[in-house]
């Protein structure tokens, strides 16, 4: 397995929290929170200003619900209403929610957007007639093409055709577009089907991804694909506007997938929502970013009660940092069996999040040559990271973060690297070996960038977890580009002035610590141009800034700044890495996750990663006994920890065993870790 912490960064780390592993250590026990102060359940506290439950209905059938259709009987639908009526639940419109996005009056306490996909017959037979009669807004968001259809024409849908009669007509679109309760959205017109997106012929969502030509072995120009969405989004846009006499402002992503290229045309188009699949509330401050809750399999009141409140929910992040590298094979039918034992395994453990290297590092020295998709600044060591990516979503159900180096691109002819100053008449003291790019050259925001930018075109993924490699040490950068941003700031363009004063070197800690946060919001920001808003942030951060804020001079790395700037916030808490003693690993531990529950949001935003390799075992790196990292995860959650992740995942050889692991990370686990 490559290690994933750079041998240079572990250097970088070990010199001063090994002093801190020994000296002060907490407790080895548990905190005691009163009952009075521990949290309560979310589901029983009131929403956030101006949330709302997205529920997302498709079919409804009299009996034997058909789940091709995602079909509920009539009467589970009548029970659902009635229990959210009965539960303080109040259906809102699409106007309302606009308005209060936009500063109007805020939406009521408990508030359900109510919306219906695909465009059935059985929204005018048998669910209208229940709104009618409540008096409650929804959304239907046809397919174009399938009502368009001729009358005696079966619909294929997917692969399965379908009787016309199925689907509505557009008469009956516009009776309820006319009825003033029903928001006619776009669910594209023709565009509701798979196309074929990687050389290993997967099917994704036509509206979110790039198609692949096997012919060729070439995949869709930007231009072409642009041109394919804007034909499609103008042609449907048209055909409701044709019928109802008004604009649509709903635009309903196909299988709940957005598309960052087909979002930006969306908006220019005039529409002002975008519905997805997903958990959590949605906000009307997010309006193209809205999840929804599938209702499928036509649950019982009891299951959909239980699901609806789980909407409510945090999301408690579960995750297995996975190297690519493990996968790959010069046979890709041995690179197919890999998937399929890292896909099966990642289902067995039932957590909820794989970060999936993007980039190939086989020697495990940090130095990024290769990466595992079509770029244009590397060479690619295999076309595999959107083929994984898929499998895992799709398979093992779990959210997919890409994982990308920031600065030890090994790129050609490459921009300013980071030079580190040594004092005169000194040896060199910092860490060597690791060549990154300058974070204050222009050219590294452009060229890292385009390469976010095509990882963004090659695939369909949850969010980024950025690497251990951005970090500058107190030495460091000495570079020119570095020189002339401190001079900018009012600062000595000299760092020998810069270390020799208190003042100026907290100034230029911060000035670094910064820079780096704001490399990696450009380098998001490029990737959500394409795949659009949902996607997520995640940062590795070491321990030693977290224990003893004065070690950001030495990584540049700031909690309370990733706090602010991430979504997520994943700290290496890795005792054996920082080299602490046998037997102080939990007082280790329980010091740093107080350290995170000082800051008001820490709990919530932060992952502790423990390690599964002791990379710093006598005679190389070995395995840590899955008990142990059960322990490590245990001890965690004991004292408060919310979110939990290990690397590496061994899939090969089934390590850590599953039977230790997951009743220690699984959120399916019971009793609930």
């Amino acid at each position: 397995m490559t290690p994933r912490i750079s041998s240079s960064m572990r250097r970088l780390a070990a010199g001063g929290l090994l002093m801190l592993a020994i000296g002060g250590c907490a407790v080895d026990r548990p905190v005691f929170t009163p009952p009075a102060a521990r949290p309560t359940d979310a589901a029983s506290e009131a929403w956030p200003r101006n949330a709302y439950l997205a529920l997302a209905y498709h079919d409804v059938e009299d009996r034997d619900p058909d789940q091709r259709y995602l079909s509920v009987e009539t009467r589970q639908l009548a029970e659902q209403f009635a229990w959210l009526d009965a539960s303080g639940y109040i259906p809102v419109s699409v106007e309302q929610i606009l308005r209060a996005g936009n500063g109007g009056p805020d939406l009521p306490a408990r508030a359900v957007l109510l919306s219906f996909d695909d465009g059935y017959r059985s929204f005018y037979t048998r669910v209208f007639p229940l709104l009618r009669a409540r008096g409650w807004p929804a959304v239907l968001a046809p397919v174009g093409a399938w009502l368009d259809a001729p009358q005696d024409h079966p619909v294929l849908f997917g692969d399965t055709p379908t009787a016309r009669d199925r689907f509505l007509d557009w008469r009956q679109v516009r009776e309820m577009s006319d009825s003033g309760l029903i928001e006619i959205a776009a669910h594209t017109y023709a565009l509701h089907q798979g196309l074929a997106a990687n050389p290993q012929g997967n099917l994704q969502p036509a509206a979110a991804a790039r198609a692949y030509d096997p012919a060729t072995g070439r995949y869709e120009d930007e231009t072409v694909q642009r041109e394919r969405l804007r034909r499609d989004i103008h042609r449907i846009s048209a055909r409701i506007r044709q019928v109802t006499g008004k604009a649509p402002r709903v635009w309903v992503w196909p299988y709940g997938e957005p598309g960052g290229v087909a979002l930006a045309l969306v908006r220019q188009a005039g529409y002002r929502m975008a519905l997805k699949l997903d958990s959590g509330l949605a906000s009307a401050r997010r309006p193209f970013d809205t999840p929804r809750l599938l209702i499928a399999n036509n649950p019982s009141i009891e299951g959909f009660a239980r699901a609806c409140q789980d909407m409510e929910r945090p999301v408690r992040m579960r995750a297995a940092q996975v190297d690519l590298d493990a996968v790959y094979d010069p046979d890709p039918a041995q690179t197919e069996r890999n998937l399929g034992r890292l896909v099966e395994r990642i289902a067995r453990l039932q957590i909820s999040t794989v970060f999936l290297q993007a980039f190939a590092d086989p020697r495990g020295d940090g130095r990024i040559t290769s990466v595992y998709f079509p770029n244009r600044e590397l060479p690619m060591r295999a076309d595999l990271f959107n083929r994984a990516a898929w499998q895992l979503r799709t398979r093992a159900e779990v959210r997919v973060y890409a994982w990308m180096p920031v600065l030890g691109l090994a790129l050609p002819t490459p921009p300013a690297s980071v030079q580190a100053w040594t004092p005169p008449g000194r040896e060199p003291d910092h860490a060597p070996g690791l060549r990154r790019l300058s974070p204050f050259d222009p050219e590294t925001s452009r060229r890292v960038g385009g390469l976010y930018e095509d990882l963004a075109r090659a695939a369909i993924f949850d969010g980024i977890l950025f690497h251990d490699d951005a970090v500058l040490s107190d030495f460091e950068d000495a570079g020119p580009a570095a020189l002339a941003a401190y001079r900018a700031a009012g600062l000595p363009a000299d760092i020998g002035a810069l270390r020799a004063s208190p003042d100026t070197m907290r100034q230029w800690t911060r000035l670094k610590s910064r820079r780096l946060i704001a490399l990696t919001d450009e380098l998001a920001a490029r990737v959500r141009a394409i795949r659009g808003p949902q996607i997520r942030t995640a940062r590795n951060l070491f321990a030693g800034p977290i224990l003893d804020p004065d070690q950001e001079a030495w990584f540049a790395q700031n909690l309370d700044d990733f706090l602010a700037a991430y979504d997520w916030v994943v700290p290496m808490a890795m005792p054996r890495m920082e080299h602490v003693p046998a037997g102080r690993e939990a007082a280790w531990l329980d010091r740093l996750v107080d350290a995170v529950a000082a800051r008001p949001t820490g709990l919530d935003k932060t992952v502790f990663e423990v390690q599964t390799l002791d990379w710093a075992a006598p005679g190389g790196a070995r395995p840590v006994p899955a008990d142990t990292v059960a322990g490590w995860l245990r001890r965690l959650q004991a004292r408060g920890a919310r979110h939990l992740a290990y690397y590496p995942d061994d899939f090969i050889k089934d390590r850590p065993a599953p039977d230790a692991l997951r009743p220690a990370i699984s959120n399916a686990w019971y009793p609930y870790p």
